[in-house]
């Protein structure tokens, strides 16, 4: 038996639409960090960028389940003695969504140089519009549906 390794002109990629609307962040992430890496195929191999592109839609809807809201605070430095900004989420979901679901997602990713490719091909918007109309992007159903977890895969 043999290992198969996936090569360049074996990689086909596709487009997904995914609709964050009330989906918890964390299983929002979860899933397109899944597609974004290739887990989903067959032809899956960890060393190469065989996952798909992802558009992300709704993301000013997306869910952050207990306190999490007001609690959990996105911290950064400017390298400054006393740069440290903290902001909380609710703060952080009004003015940039698109943010907390890259931040959320790229977390999920390999911190390498090949999770840096893999992040730029997630296109996130606030609303439930997005330009990639060309790409003729499918519907991805998340397995996770408005408080039940779906047997769809």
């Amino acid at each position: 038996m043999k290992t198969y390794s996936a090569k360049l002109s074996d990689i086909q990629r596709a487009w997904h639409v995914v609709d964050a609307e009330g989906v918890p962040l964390g299983r929002l992430a979860s899933e397109v960090a899944q597609l974004i890496r290739g887990k989903h195929k067959p032809m899956f191999t960890p060393h190469m960028d065989t996952g798909d592109h992802v558009i992300v839609i709704n993301a000013e809807k997306v869910k952050l389940t207990g306190k999490k809201l007001e609690q959990k605070k996105h911290f950064s430095h400017s390298g400054y003695p006393g740069g440290i900004k903290l902001i909380s989420y609710d703060v952080l979901i009004e003015k940039k969504p698109a943010f907390v679901i890259k931040k959320a997602v790229k977390g999920m990713l390999p911190h390498n140089r090949l999770g840096r490719v893999m992040i730029k091909k997630l296109k996130v918007y606030a609303g439930s519009d997005h330009k990639h109309q060309a790409q003729n992007p499918k519907i991805y159903k998340l397995k996770y549906v408005k408080g039940e977890v779906s047997d769809s895969q």
